[in-house]
């Protein structure tokens, strides 16, 4: 496969103290110039952004992001202040987010815990605990339950195998292990289906899906669909999905986050965000393929001002 592409990259000429006084001069005096702000944070690498967050307050004794929250508002607001902070933190975050107040955002769970690596989702845990004096793991078990709550267990362990290889007589036994779990019998044992499905790598699970289409003569997903419901069906689907192509996995996302009456801006600002710097590039391809319009051209088409100049400015 070829090497993800992502659409922000590490500014070559990369010059902290020339960073944070164009940002500082934005912000001076009557009004704002949000077109510099905007040209600088979608240009920089999030840990270059970091490194001027540094220096700002270094050089000039004052707290940039108090600075910007100060002088923007808004959805703008919340994605520039998204745009710096460190990437584990900010996924914490929105974790914390999806289970605060009454009912759960189960997908917004899914789609981060899913899609991030082991050492993300430990880092992941340790800015949780940081920021909030509380464990991942027991909020998440405290705010879920049956087989979703194991599920999730399962994915905040961060020890999915991470080989790259694919041993085909272990894909085959275990696509034979999933149908006998699930279409096989009367009842399924979701167990089965957790232990294959939150474990192994992501290329090996390729390899399952394929054996698994030849032993039962129909895909893992429509199996999963016909055995399962609720949340487990839903949590199940996204593994297998991101599983397959993580650019088709987010391509939907987003077009799920604009799809309808209203658009749903933080789920919006989130994925381009946290893709910008590893697979957006290849995300736009998929958009355009498997929705005939360009994403750049479905953003603007939804959102306004300077929040879209800054998306579309992630997006390139």
């Amino acid at each position: 496969m070829a090497a993800p592409q992502p659409t922000v990259v590490p500014f070559p000429g990369f010059d902290k103290d020339k960073d944070a006084a164009t940002l500082r001069k934005a912000m001076k005096g009557l009004g704002t110039d949000e077109k510099a702000i905007i040209d600088v944070l979608v240009n920089r690498s999030n840990n270059q952004r970091l490194e001027i967050v540094a220096h700002y307050k270094t050089a000039y004794g004052k707290d940039l992001i108090s600075d910007l929250k100060s002088e923007l508002r808004g959805d703008f607001e919340d994605a520039v202040l998204a745009l710096m902070e460190p990437f584990p933190l900010y996924d914490a975050h929105n974790l914390k987010k999806a289970m605060k107040g009454v009912g759960t955002d189960e997908s917004t769970l899914l789609e981060i815990l899913c899609a991030r690596n082991n050492a993300q989702i430990k880092a992941i845990k340790e800015a949780y605990k940081k920021a909030y004096h509380s464990d991942l793991e027991k909020d998440l078990q405290s705010e879920t339950s049956g087989y979703l709550k194991r599920t999730l267990t399962g994915l905040v362990q961060g020890n999915r195998d991470e080989s790259t290889g694919v041993d085909q007589a272990k894909a085959q036994a275990d696509a034979q292990a999933l149908y006998e779990a699930g279409e096989k019998k009367l009842g399924t044992d979701e167990s089965e289906f957790q232990r294959i499905l939150v474990t192994r790598s992501w290329v090996q699970m390729r390899a399952i899906f394929d054996a698994y289409g030849k032993i039962a003569g129909r895909s893992i997903e429509e199996s999963i669909k016909r055995e399962m419901s609720g949340d487990l069906e839903t949590a199940f689907l996204n593994i297998v999905k991101f599983a397959r192509s993580p650019a088709e996995y987010f391509a939907e996302v987003l077009y799920k986050a604009m799809k309808g009456l209203g658009t749903d801006e933080a789920r919006l600002t989130r994925t381009l965000i946290t893709r910008s710097e590893i697979d957006l590039g290849d995300v736009k391809v998929m958009y355009q393929a498997k929705y005939g319009k360009p994403l750049a051209k479905a953003v603007e088409s939804e959102v306004s001002g300077d929040f879209k100049k800054l998306l579309l400015g992630l997006i390139k």
